[in-house]
């Protein structure tokens, strides 16, 4: 029996097709008898340089987080050292200053008050002048932050006071402060001048 023109031109196409699936079939069945081959001398190196490179990065990402804590401590400091010294730059001046108004206290306080009176004028108005200028440098004191320490009847301190002597009292609570004979001062809650104190001693 003879076969038509265009069963002849399908048949190559079936037997091609069959061919190929045989073939992939085959393929198929080695590779999974096959067993998975070793890496290559170059794979293991590049798998080594990953390594080291993975490690690398990781050891300058420390370093670089350390530099960075280390940067803002200093800064930190520096900012600490600068706000010092804004607080504290006055603190040779304000010691000098203490000396005056020592004085003024002691010159108020040696006047005699049961002679200030309206029958002695002058004496009044120097009285009443050293009395105004030693409130105005107190006030000058306080807005600059320096403060007096006049710790009479306190518990001792020794960061804010500085014991002269000690002496049991009756009726005072031994370790308190007695008597001041020369008041004190802080300079933004830092002890400038410590005050000159007796102190109650105990039986």
């Amino acid at each position: 029996r003879l076969l038509s023109p265009s069963a002849l031109r399908a048949t190559p196409r079936l037997l091609c097709t069959a061919t190929q699936q045989k073939s992939s079939g085959a393929g198929s069945e080695e590779e999974n008898g096959a067993q998975k081959p070793e890496p290559s001398a170059a794979e293991k190196a590049l798998t080594e340089e990953k390594a080291q490179l993975e490690e690398q990065v990781k050891d300058l990402t420390d370093k670089y987080k350390r530099a960075l804590a280390d940067t803002e401590n200093i800064r930190q400091r520096s900012q600490k050292m600068i706000d010092d010294a804004k607080l504290y730059g006055i603190q040779g001046f304000c010691k000098d200053l203490l000396e005056v108004a020592d004085i003024l206290e002691k010159a108020t306080q040696s006047v005699p008050k049961e002679e200030v009176t309206s029958e002695n004028p002058h004496l009044k108005n120097l009285y009443d002048g050293l009395v105004m200028t030693e409130v105005q440098i107190q006030k000058v004191f306080t807005k600059h932050g320096l403060v007096k320490l006049d710790p009479e009847g306190q518990k001792f301190d020794p960061y804010e006071h500085e014991a002269l002597f000690h002496t049991p009292i009756e009726g005072k609570e031994p370790g308190t402060v007695a008597l001041v004979t020369k008041v004190g001062y802080k300079l933004h809650g830092r002890t400038l001048r410590p005050a000159l104190v007796g102190v109650v001693k105990g039986p």
